[in-house]
């Protein structure tokens, strides 16, 4: 697939490459991710599947979008947009999102080669879980409200702050912890990125499920110390590497989003092929099948918006790339809501239960919305960017 470009066309179709690993995602979600599957590996310890974990890191997943000198494939945003569609279908419970998406966006982005070579490799196989602990209990969507606090103390630095929300960060063996170095809360500048170990002295974390399945962590930071050469980046000049990763992050969401429609869609249209009622299935009722093709357009926009996303998430020019991911998290968020109530409509009564998948999916992709940013949120951001085209509407 090739990178957008404004004013060219774009080949959407996949390489013989891409649509392999499309293939072999698939197939592995089909033949070890069922609904009862996913069920029995919540009760797993660490509430996902290590078996399962094992599975993508021998399929290459675990390394994809690292560099392939630092021990992984060299793939890009596409690969990823193939892989997390495959896993919003099964809704997986695995750190991949927390590990290779965002932390491994701050490695990518940020980190130096010592860094990469000695850490790259252990996620690649499998040896080593990541999460990114960059939101507080009083920021809310704002990366740049800060108030972890990072001070210089001779050879090191001392880290002392809370948290919160941290998804996966009770199963991370490192955590990515972004902090104040200079300035006052809110500052763009001024914001450093630090890799700590999750057994250091002075670290706890308070472990809890989220609404959909996952698991998240309260991070609380007393007088932590870090050694110099687990400083990532610019102890003062973080904030566009967090930004950065941030809208890369969005763009896997969209993806995965996808996949989550694209299920809730297949199911609903089955169970209105199948459920019966007044002596026939419910359907052959008009009114239901207009509904689901409702569903169906959401999906299509979505997918559409989705697919923008991804090809803008390399996007070097930071106002194209933020608008651009900012409409495509406002069209996802709008669908989730449409679609997903949708589907549970039309289930009926079945569709509140734990023992069925749909509210699930609901819950997952809710969630979805509300991560980096709701569908407001991103509204306003856009229409602060002056609207997906800037200033070319006032052009014609």
């Amino acid at each position: 697939m090739a990178p957008f470009q404004e004013g060219f066309l774009v080949d959407l179709d996949l390489s013989e490459e891409q649509r392999l690993l499309k293939d072999g995602v698939e197939r592995l979600m089909r033949e070890h991710y069922s609904f009862e599957d996913r069920r029995k590996y919540r009760t797993e310890k660490p509430g996902f599947s290590e078996a399962m974990w094992a599975r993508y890191a021998e399929l290459g997943l675990l390394g994809l979008p690292f560099a392939e000198v630092h021990g992984g494939l060299g793939a890009g945003a596409v690969e990823t947009m193939i892989v997390m569609e495959a896993f919003g279908k099964a809704l997986i419970l695995e750190p991949y999102f927390a590990t290779v998406v965002l932390a491994g966006g701050i490695l990518r982005h940020g980190a130096n080669e010592v860094q990469n070579l000695k850490l790259v490799p252990a996620i690649a196989e499998g040896r080593m879980k990541l999460a990114f602990a960059y939101a507080e209990p009083q920021s809310r969507y704002d990366l740049f409200d800060v108030e972890t606090q990072a001070k210089s103390d001779g050879d090191g630095w001392v880290l002392n702050g809370t948290k919160g929300l941290v998804l996966h960060g009770d199963a991370a063996d490192k955590i990515i912890v972004s902090a104040r170095t200079a300035g006052s809360a809110r500052e763009k500048d001024g914001i450093g990125l630090f890799l700590v170990d999750a057994s250091a002295p002075g670290l706890m974390r308070r472990a809890y499920p989220t609404q959909d399945g996952l698991r998240a962590a309260e991070i609380t930071l007393q007088n932590v110390r870090i050694a110099v050469p687990d400083v990532i980046g610019d102890p003062a000049g973080a904030f566009p590497i967090i930004s950065r990763v941030a809208d890369e992050a969005i763009a896997a969401l969209c993806a995965e989003a996808i996949g989550c429609f694209a299920e809730m869609h297949a199911i609903t249209v089955n169970y209105l092929k199948t459920r019966q009622q007044f002596g026939t299935t419910i359907g052959s009722f008009q009114v239901l099948q207009h509904r689901a093709v409702d569903m169906f357009v959401e999906l299509e926009q979505s997918r559409s918006m989705a697919t923008y996303a991804t090809m803008m998430a390399g996007e070097s020019d930071v106002t194209e790339r933020e608008r651009a991911l900012s409409a495509a998290k406002a069209q996802i968020g709008q669908s989730s809501k449409a679609l997903g109530r949708q589907a549970i409509q039309l289930h009926g009564g079945i569709g509140m239960t734990m023992e069925y998948s749909i509210g699930h999916y609901f819950k997952h992709v809710t969630m979805i919305d509300a991560s980096f940013g709701d569908t407001d949120h991103h509204l306003q951001r856009l229409a602060s960017l002056g609207g997906l085209f800037g200033d070319q509407t006032t052009q014609r």
